[in-house]
């Protein structure tokens, strides 16, 4: 018996732990020396735990391996991070998929896309960084075809991007990843990314934002209160905390929101995307609002009059969201389309849980069969077309 049993499961989010070569081992021979080292966070739980293994030789034991794959089907209650089987070893990972019986997971990087994503780093920079991650999750992926390996490009130039974007769909990338914030000063509907987005659909591969795609943590102002500054959930203070997880989906909404107004799912209406480790509990209200922030500024913004399907219709039709693990999954889709929700494990991250499915069995108690199937397999498939 597998985790799945006899549920058809697709997972929507799932990860490598990067080991400090990731890039180096894949940048260019040119780029080698100017790609930073990956920041895993100073004095953080990552960082401890890279350590340890760095300390080991970058590898887990035979022994190691063997006591985790023991748990079987309870193999998500086993070791997180770096600890995990396949944390950052494809033959492990796959041994992992057996157990899990899952029939495709996308796979993200942890930490590297940072450098991918940063507005520091000169421009040549951010794409050598960007190729590097995206042949070194291509080569992760390479050898099971359930994994579908998520490539990473930033938006900031829109050459070096399409540039980008052509090598990566020769790769066949489960999706393509981009940063949720303003690109370089243009809006991702700008008519420069028409190009891109043109690229995607005409492919049928995806792009979506994912946490780690914009900042993570609120201005250090609003910690300020006079009181001890708190650590986040994983005991240091470069993740999330409480008063971060208030507004962690405000620019994936935002830039969702932008991608629509400005016309770009009208434009291309078989590019397909998902929101991943942002939440969905947010999402029926922004459905609502935005669909009379249409109805009532088109009026006067002749861009918007122009727009064929409500704000919402597109939404249903061509994007995705997976919920956190604590979410009710069953209570938004009472207020909102099935269509719209996506399940995953956040494989090896401990933010997944250590029985996704049976927390969101338990949100789902009294939802009909047609929707479940819809949240654990369909959707996927809708977006994904694995």
């Amino acid at each position: 018996m597998t985790y799945a049993a006899e549920r058809v499961l697709y997972d929507a989010d799932s990860h490598i732990m990067e080991l400090p070569n990731f890039l180096s081992d894949h940048a260019d021979p040119a780029m080698r020396d100017r790609i930073p080292d990956i920041d895993f966070g100073a004095n953080s739980g990552l960082q401890r735990n890279l350590n340890d293994f760095v300390a080991q030789g970058c590898a887990h034991t035979d022994e190691h391996v063997a006591k985790a794959l023991e748990l079987g089907d309870d193999i998500l209650r086993g070791p997180k991070g770096y600890e995990a089987a396949g944390a950052f070893n494809s033959g492990e990972r796959a041994r992992v998929l057996d157990l899990l019986g899952f029939k495709k997971q996308l796979v993200f990087a942890s930490v590297s896309e940072g450098l991918v994503f940063s507005q520091k780093l000169d421009m040549d920079v951010r794409y050598g960084a960007a190729r590097a991650h995206n042949r070194a999750m291509h080569a992760f992926c390479a050898d099971d075809d359930r994994f579908m390996g998520v490539a990473a490009i930033t938006l900031d130039d829109p050459a070096l991007a399409i540039a980008e974007l052509d090598v990566v769909l020769s790769e066949n990338p489960g999706a393509v990843w981009v940063p949720h914030r303003h690109c370089n000063g243009r809006s991702p509907g700008h008519t420069d990314y028409d190009l891109f987005w043109a690229r995607l659909e005409e492919a049928g591969i995806p792009f979506v934002i994912h946490i780690g795609g914009d900042s993570l943590q609120v201005d250090r102002a609003w910690m300020n209160n006079g009181r001890p500054l708190p650590k986040d959930w994983l005991g240091g203070g470069e993740n999330v905390r409480g008063k971060d997880m208030t507004s962690v989906h405000h620019m994936a909404e935002r830039f969702l929101s932008m991608m629509i107004l400005d016309g770009v799912f009208e434009r291309f209406p078989r590019l397909k995307g998902a929101s991943v480790e942002l939440g969905a509990g947010w999402v029926p209200s922004m459905l609502k609002r935005l669909d009379w922030v249409v109805d009532i500024w088109s009026k006067t913004d002749a861009e918007l009059a122009k727009l064929q399907r409500k704000p919402s219709e597109q939404i249903v039709d061509q994007f995705a969201f997976t919920p956190y693990v604590y979410e009710d999954i069953g209570d938004l889709i009472r207020q909102s389309p099935a269509a719209l929700y996506l399940f995953s494990s956040d494989y090896p991250h401990p933010e997944g849980g250590r029985n996704p499915l049976g927390r969101f069995e338990a949100s789902l108690q009294g939802v009909a069969a047609p929707a479940l199937d819809k949240f654990y397999s369909e959707n996927f498939i809708r977006v994904f077309n694995p």
